[in-house]
């Protein structure tokens, strides 16, 4: 009898499309000929052929790269959002919750008052003298 392994984690296998590739990485690497071939034809007429294959390679790289990265099960966008989240929107120091509770009562608060002045300066602005 004919044993066949099956993986315990399902979310880990991944249906393949054409040529054992997946749909992600036959779309990569489309896009990344569709790039890289035009670059190299014209590049073969004005340098050398060795640099032209450098050429080549410098600007399909950046594309297998997004292509075929991948960590923790996430895909080159998803893990570059998680990152630029991370650096740029939340907060270099952590804050407990009651803290960042009473900051927002307080800044809101003042936004309130600030209008209430504001809105009385206008009013008093509009009364002839």
């Amino acid at each position: 009898m004919a044993y066949v392994p099956i993986p315990k984690d399902l979310k880990k296998v991944k249906t393949k499309v054409a040529f054992n590739l997946t749909k992600r990485q036959l779309i990569g690497f489309t896009i990344a000929g569709l790039i890289g071939i035009p670059i190299y034809l014209f590049m073969r007429k004005v340098v050398p052929n060795d640099i032209a294959v450098i050429f080549l390679i410098a600007s399909t790289l950046p594309i297998f790269f997004i292509t075929l990265f991948e960590k923790d099960g996430l895909s080159f966008e998803k893990y570059f959002k998680y990152i630029y989240l991370h650096k740029f929107y939340q907060p270099q120091k952590r804050v407990r919750k009651e803290v960042y509770l009473e900051r927002q009562k307080k800044d809101s608060a003042a936004k309130a008052h600030a209008k209430q002045k504001e809105f009385k300066k206008s009013k008093t602005g509009l009364k002839a003298k």
